[in-house]
């Protein structure tokens, strides 16, 4: 039987020609996955926009591709979606304006979560608890807490008072900056639709991000709920098997030990890193329906 080592020990493990191919990036990867994520928004919303027969019903799925732009957010945030810097950045700004998370800002504040995982003092994520009651779950999943702390932060940056220890002194300009413009384009964009006497975005984009947001919560959830305050990445992220077509939606981010254990890997070669991770695995689910069932049944 094959010893389970932790992250660090896995990772010193691995042949250095190995690890190098490993964490190759690709542009051409990233543009492929982008176009077609942002290829199908682009549609639904055109077949909201014209308001085809029952196009109400599109704004569900138009809502879940919008809101797990997340997922590429968060992956542009370690700069590993493409090979050119600069190319991560502007997809970063595309996403985060989508739902209102200031992407530099959030850049420190992931970094600092992996620096720290599921540590309690010093996890920013941990700063709001996971659900521990099945009234604070219902909330949880209905995305209000978080629509809240979005916009909270993007008021507190634009006016200088960013107070959170995981941006420097270094960084505050730059929050600040990036909060401002995007309110700017926000104010920008409410005033042309009022112009033009439109609410076509609120069908094409705002009602969907709502309806979106809980699914967000549910996939966010397993990452690290209920998993052990310890330092192993394979003992304190989940990673959650599921079907192809979820793998795509979230950027290949459900191998979630994998990309804690080396996040300098490319979303596109998590599957394979994950045949090399998996024997090491200390805490798994067989599908998110499975992990939710589990998660209620362990709720006051």
């Amino acid at each position: 039987m094959q010893q389970k080592l932790d992250h660090r020990e896995f990772i010193r493990a691995l042949p250095q020609d190995r690890r190098r191919a490993l964490i190759e990036k690709s542009d051409f990867q990233g543009l492929i996955h982008v176009a077609a994520h942002w290829g199908l928004i682009l549609l639904l919303g055109w077949l909201i926009a014209i308001q085809i027969p029952y196009w109400q019903v599109l704004m569900l799925p138009q809502g879940i591709l919008i809101i797990f732009l997340f997922t590429l957010l968060h992956e542009t945030s370690h700069r590993t979606v493409f090979e050119k810097v600069w190319l991560n950045k502007a997809v970063a700004v595309v996403c985060g304006f989508a739902f209102a998370l200031p992407p530099e800002w959030f850049r420190y504040f992931h970094f600092d979560h992996h620096r720290y995982t599921q540590d309690p003092e010093k996890d920013p994520e941990l700063a709001s608890p996971k659900p521990e009651t099945r009234w604070q779950y219902i909330l949880h999943v209905s995305g209000l807490p978080v629509w809240k702390a979005h916009i909270s932060t993007l008021i507190r940056n634009a006016l200088g008072r960013c107070a959170d220890t995981y941006v420097p002194d270094a960084g505050r300009d730059k929050v600040r900056r990036e909060a401002r413009l995007m309110i700017a384009a926000y104010i920008l964009i409410v005033a042309g639709s009022v112009a033009l006497g439109t609410t076509v975005l609120l069908y094409v984009w705002l009602i969907p991000i709502l309806l979106g947001q809980p699914f967000l919560r549910l996939y966010l959830l397993a990452e690290h709920g209920k998993c052990p305050y310890v330092t192993n990445m394979f003992e304190n992220t989940r990673t959650t098997f599921t079907n192809p077509l979820m793998l795509k939606l979230a950027w290949n981010m459900p191998y979630h030990a994998e990309h804690h254990a080396l996040a300098a890997v490319p979303f596109y070669k998590l599957p394979e890193f994950h045949k090399l991770t998996a024997p090491h695995l200390q805490v798994t689910e067989r599908g998110y329906g499975r992990f939710h069932e589990n998660y209620l049944a362990g709720l006051g």
